[in-house]
């Protein structure tokens, strides 16, 4: 008698964790059959190195004095624009850091979060976490994250570079962004 009412308890204790009265349990782990919002969002990112306010900062320098790069580390505070002209309206800030994670290749490791100041996503953040091959002509880097709007995004993120300096290492990248979220 004690087994039977041991499995009576337990199916009753598992009934009620995976079937409660308004679903709640139910729609939270089974698929949704709600189409997802996925948006488009382009503008220009400026990685500026020289001058007297720069936006990207090496906070560690490549190890035993290699002059290859690798392990050099930026940390980063780089506007976001609506055009290529970096005194265009500012949108936002791409900050985070990116590293030399190749010793073979030029590829950097971005771990990044795109912070929107102004306009239709104002106080909505996207994270970005990826590799960037940096010699590609575009580099696709994925999306991991976001808050506000962007709560539960996922999607990717295509760079193109626009301008470079080879003298001073400052750089514009254009952003394509295609994000999903719930």
């Amino acid at each position: 008698m004690s087994s039977l009412f041991l499995y009576c308890s337990l199916f009753v204790f598992c009934s009620t964790l995976f079937h409660s009265t308004d679903g709640v349990l139910i729609r939270q782990f089974g698929r949704s059959d709600k189409t997802e919002n996925v948006s488009h969002l382009h503008f220009f990112f400026h990685d500026i190195l020289s001058g007297k306010n720069p936006t990207s900062v090496r906070i560690i320098g490549p190890p035993n004095g290699s002059s290859a790069g690798f392990g050099s580390t930026m940390m980063i505070d780089n506007a976001l624009t609506e055009e290529q002209d970096p005194k265009s309206k500012i949108i936002g800030r791409a900050q985070g850091f990116y590293s030399m994670a190749a010793q073979n290749d030029i590829a950097l490791l971005m771990v990044m979060t795109l912070v929107f100041e102004d306009g239709k996503y104002k106080g909505s953040t996207i994270s970005i976490l990826g590799r960037n091959p940096v010699l590609n002509d575009v580099r696709e880097m994925p999306i991991v994250g976001g808050t506000g709007q962007f709560r539960f995004a996922r999607g990717y993120v295509l760079a193109h570079t626009v301008w470079f300096d080879a003298n001073t290492g400052d750089a514009t990248v254009e952003y394509n962004v295609y994000v999903s979220q719930s």
